[in-house]
């Protein structure tokens, strides 16, 4: 039998306890403006920074903030989380480009190679998507591993969907779930939790998860979803040439793994060191993001450089030429950051604390299911990840470290949910691995949505013993 508005809204009142005109409007102004940013991302192409801008002036309109504070709360918004995430981003693009010109990137996966066998090359190829994603955005991780996996399936004779799968899970579950990814991010900033907590958890996470979306569904699907043997793609994926000399192995793996271990021993710092001892101090300092990550891009400069005999103009043009690929990147998570800030300023996060308190939903669970729905409806995982981190940020407010960081990754897990034909991933994936749009679906797609919904039960077992 259906609901009337009227018995909707008795229901919500008996839910958050006491439910005002108010509150219907907030409840109206937070619709409206996801509404508008799916409408203008998902119809009219609009770009996603434009469509944010749009979507949070709608949310204010609606809500009855002055024009004049509505402008202020943006603003400020978005540089706070310029300032915060972006110079992550930035310098996060710089040591990926680092790695890749300079060959370190390609003498990781070489070695890695050399030492598997073909029954363990699915395992391998999780290895090396998870070393090169670490500092690496999806699609230059998608533009640098095709041609290895094209390379590999076409040597070990193998299906490429058995070696691609896995390469491509390796890769899509750090997007998702860890920092310095964009996402994770701006997730960690908006919801105000512990970064090196939420990265070593994110690891946690994404180890069983992307055994089971990698190299068991891989096996499985390979089997069902026939494509061309890996030798037709061998022409227009061939690897770029990389320079005569390249740094070591050793070095390289140091160089992807330095700032994992400078943020984990913040927080270790943190649990166990009294803070007014020298070692506390330095580990507080050299492991605050920022700091780990411009202190990394400064030694690789050194490290990757020298590997490689790059002369000083050659190591500048490469740290140079990084940046103007993230410059859209980072004006989407600001936006986003402009949008959060609406949220809370209009009074719509209080609100939605209201209801979820009374209503006994789980931060966890709404989290994600925010992300999945505002995923599925934009394409978006960053849009995803923003936009349900700042609907849900007051819900965190008051719980332990781990708890908060568990639902900055629900909220990582939701977004990975069902990739299809209105995410610009999707048809990446379809063009360089060669399938239909059917058999995307059936392949890449289906992946995605494993990758989240397997995420979100490994993070709710840990929520339960953390």
């Amino acid at each position: 039998m259906p609901i009337s508005p009227s018995g909707a809204l008795s229901v919500l009142a008996q839910a958050s306890g006491t439910w005002t005109a108010q509150d219907t409007r907030l409840l109206a102004a937070a619709i409206a403006g996801i509404a508008v940013i799916v409408v203008l991302i998902s119809w009219a192409k609009l770009h996603p920074f434009l469509s944010l801008a749009l979507g949070a002036a709608t949310l204010g309109v609606v809500a009855g903030m002055p024009f004049d504070d509505l402008v202020e709360t943006f603003t400020k918004g978005l540089g706070k989380t310029v300032g915060d995430v972006g110079l992550l981003v930035a310098l996060g693009a710089m040591l990926g480009k680092l790695l890749t010109d300079t060959g370190g990137a390609e003498q990781v996966v070489e070695t890695v190679l050399r030492r598997t066998t073909r029954r363990t090359l699915p395992w391998a190829m999780v290895f090396i998507a998870a070393l090169l994603g670490l500092p690496m955005f999806f699609e230059v991780g998608v533009v640098l591993l095709v041609p290895v996996v094209v390379m590999v399936a076409s040597r070990s004779n193998q299906p490429m969907l058995r070696i691609g799968i896995p390469a491509l899970a390796g890769l899509s579950i750090l997007h998702g779930l860890v920092p310095p990814h964009p996402g994770p991010l701006a997730a960690v900033d908006a919801l105000h939790v512990d970064m090196g907590l939420t990265l070593a958890l994110g690891v946690v996470v994404a180890i069983p998860t992307a055994i089971v979306a990698g190299p068991l569904f891989g096996s499985y699907i390979s089997k069902r979803v026939e494509l061309p043997p890996a030798t037709h793609l061998l022409g227009k994926s061939q690897l770029d040439a990389s320079p005569e000399k390249r740094p070591g192995f050793f070095a390289s793996v140091s160089m992807l793994l330095l700032p994992v271990v400078l943020m984990l021993g913040k927080s270790v710092a943190d649990l166990l060191l009294p803070e007014d001892t020298i070692a506390y101090q330095v580990l507080d300092t050299v492991g605050t993001p920022i700091v780990a990550m411009l202190l990394t891009v400064l030694i690789a400069i050194v490290v990757l450089g020298t590997g490689a005999r790059f002369t000083r103009n050659r190591l500048s043009d490469v740290i140079g030429s990084s940046l103007p690929a993230i410059a859209g990147i980072i004006l989407i998570v600001g936006a986003g950051g402009g949008f959060k800030q609406t949220l809370v300023d209009s009074g719509v996060n209080n609100m939605i604390t209201d209801f979820a308190s009374g209503a006994h939903l789980s931060p966890l669970v709404l989290g994600w299911l925010i992300a999945v729905g505002i995923r599925v409806a934009t394409g978006s995982a960053t849009v995803a990840t923003i936009s349900a981190a700042g609907m849900v940020a007051p819900l965190v407010m008051g719980l332990p470290p781990a708890q908060g960081a568990l639902v900055a990754l629900a909220i990582g897990s939701g977004s990975l949910f069902l990739s299809h034909v209105n995410d610009a991933g999707f048809w990446l994936v379809k063009e360089y691995f060669g399938m239909t749009v059917g058999q995307t679906l059936k392949t890449w797609s289906a992946m995605e949505t494993l990758l989240s919904v397997t995420s979100f039960a490994v993070i709710l077992g840990l929520s339960a013993v953390l």
